[in-house]
């Protein structure tokens, strides 16, 4: 029986690297064919704070990013599983078993409120396949309607995890990337936090019959996932692995 395909798609503007890493390696390990793709069809290089393993997160007052995730990354990044990946815009779910939307700043700006990211998580919603999401990919699927459930969100009465808002930065950031070259430079922009408070626009998607998990106090000990059928969503870095592995057990049951 061959492999199931996954689609896994990653920012251009600012990834975090572990949110990319952890799943990309689980998939990987399970015997997936992976398939990744990115906005400008450029390898996705991680936020520079993402790859310092003594990076203080300043609203959980905790080092976010352990050494061997780092070291890890940077052989995915000097390697050949990321240098090409497909534009965005030229995939369709028709080719792949499974959609996989990761986190970091830089997905706030270049694949949540992207059309053909809703595209790819409509048709496979339609074809009951798996999507997965991650952090603030979990927009994502808040901004994909379906014309045919009266343009209500794919995620209306799920149960999906969300970023808490508790975790949101408030101050100034800018996005310099680990790693930016010329042909793929660092983002030259700065905005005040995040785009949006992911865990509200999430609750508004979800409707009166949802549910939204939203736990500030999650931590690697205590990861924060939610499975319901097609979606499996994951909180945010803390919780790479674990949604890496709620993906793969997914895969295997459906």
């Amino acid at each position: 029986m061959a492999s199931k395909r996954v689609l896994v798609l990653a920012s251009n503007y600012g990834l975090w690297a572990e949110e990319l890493q952890a799943p990309w390696d689980a998939l990987g390990k399970a015997g997936y064919t992976l398939s990744l793709a990115t906005r400008l069809g450029k390898k996705p290089l991680p936020i520079v704070v993402s790859m310092d393993p003594e990076f203080v997160d300043p609203m959980q007052n905790a080092k976010v990013n352990t050494a061997e995730v780092v070291a890890r990354t940077k052989q995915l990044l000097d390697g050949a599983e990321w240098a090409s990946p497909i534009k965005i815009g030229d995939a369709r779910m028709a080719s792949y078993d499974a959609l996989v939307i990761v986190g970091g700043p830089g997905a706030s700006l270049d694949l949540v409120g992207n059309p053909n990211v809703h595209r790819l998580i409509l048709d496979a919603v339609k074809a009951g396949k798996t999507v997965g999401a991650l952090c603030y990919g979990v927009g994502a699927l808040a901004f994909t309607r379906d014309p045919a459930q009266g343009n209500k969100s794919v995620i209306h009465g799920k149960t999906v995890v969300a970023h808490p808002h508790a975790w949101d930065f408030t101050f100034d950031m800018n996005y310099p990337l680990y790693g930016a070259t010329a042909d793929n430079p660092a983002t030259d922009i700065t905005t005040t936090g995040f785009l949006f408070p992911l865990q509200y626009m999430v609750e508004d998607a979800v409707g009166p019959k949802g549910k939204v998990i939203a736990d500030a106090g999650a931590t690697r000990e205590k990861p924060c996932t939610a499975v319901d059928r097609p979606f499996v969503t994951g909180l945010s870095v803390e919780s790479s692995i674990a949604f890496g592995a709620a993906v793969v057990d997914a895969l295997k049951k459906w």
